[in-house]
């Protein structure tokens, strides 16, 4: 049966990689039909809002969306569109992963680890943010729940058992923010509890970022806040080789936003040269969303070969190579098989 998949194309480099992302998942095959929609700047542009209702509807209907990077215009009165998307459809768990990739400037050669960020609540979700009219004070809320914490801790777990990972790291900072990120801490060790065969690590969000930069073979799974886990995923793909090797997943209870990390970078957009590793590794993860593993796995060793081998390389890898000619090289290693 045909899957239709809402496609986002996005603002500034969004269409060109998300354009070589379709192409790479024909040549794979994919029995899909697209649907496509915009948010974001375009999206204002053409229909006065940043979200608008028939991308909404689009999402709800279809279940699965594959998302190029966005622009959410500067100033007030315009809140981000990730944000609002995740807190539309209550996508709760935001997954990261990152892996080495040999041919890369990464410092690493052995890093493999998944960030999993609580996605709705925390202080990254905006809520109560004030200025006094001075504007010499502001202020905002921070709010955990239990169900909140305990609906992504549980994610993180059941993924450990799926991709027969070792370990958990429940990532706080409970000693300061006793309140929220005790009760998060909390509800970790009660939801690991029940999940014997996984080993349970805390960590304070300082130290964490010490031992991922001085010894990231010690992660596996880490779980962790809402803006917490922003920052931890973006170092972890300065472990890897920077933005443009990593790849996103935004889950909730029925639907699912696949997309890169990284931003629109409107300086470079039309030129060709932008990297479409991150959406491509994204464009998997959806994939094995949808049960289809082997063409999964068959992306990203032929993404892996490209990389590696070198000769198509795009210009942040290091390399000289146009976002067309990687695509084609990509879609020669896939036809190779």
């Amino acid at each position: 049966m045909t899957q239709k998949i809402v496609v986002i194309p996005g603002d500034g480099i969004g269409p060109s990689i998300v354009e070589a992302t379709l192409k790479v998942l024909e040549g794979l095959g994919c029995p899909f039909d697209y649907v496509s929609t915009n948010v974001g700047a375009d999206a204002l542009e053409k229909y006065g809002q940043l979200i608008p209702d028939e991308a909404i509807e689009a999402i709800e209907t279809h279940k699965v969306a594959l998302k190029g990077p966005v622009t959410t215009p500067i100033g007030e009165g315009f809140t981000s569109v990730n944000v609002g998307l995740r807190k539309k459809f209550d996508l709760y768990a935001n997954v990261r992963p990152v892996v080495s990739f040999q041919g890369t400037r990464s410092r690493y050669e052995n890093v493999d680890i998944i960030v999993i960020r609580e996605n709705t609540e925390g202080i990254y979700s905006g809520k109560g943010q004030v200025m006094n009219d001075e504007g010499t004070r502001a202020e905002t809320v921070s709010v955990i729940t239990k169900e909140g914490a305990e609906r992504v801790t549980r994610y993180a777990y059941e993924l450990a058992r799926q991709r027969g990972r070792r370990k958990v790291t429940v990532v706080h900072k409970a000693n300061i923010l006793k309140a929220t990120s005790g009760l998060f801490l909390k509800t970790a060790h009660e939801v690991g509890a029940n999940y014997p065969d996984i080993e349970t690590e805390e960590m304070i969000i300082d130290n964490c970022c010490m031992q991922l930069v001085m010894n990231p073979e010690r992660f596996d799974i880490v779980v962790t806040s809402n803006l917490f886990g922003d920052i931890l995923s973006d170092l972890c793909a300065g472990l890897v080789g920077g933005l443009g090797l990593a790849p996103s997943a935004n889950v909730g209870k029925e639907l699912a936003i696949f997309e890169a990390v990284h931003g629109s970078a409107p300086d470079i957009a039309g030129k060709n040269i932008a990297n479409p590793t991150a959406i491509m590794l994204a464009a998997a993860m959806m994939l094995d969303h949808l049960k289809m593993e082997d063409r999964a796995a068959l992306l990203r060793r032929s993404l892996r070969t490209v990389i590696e081998e070198g000769a198509h390389k795009t210009v942040d890898l290091g390399g000289t190579a146009s976002t067309d000619e990687f695509t084609a090289a990509v879609l020669d290693q896939i036809r190779a098989v």
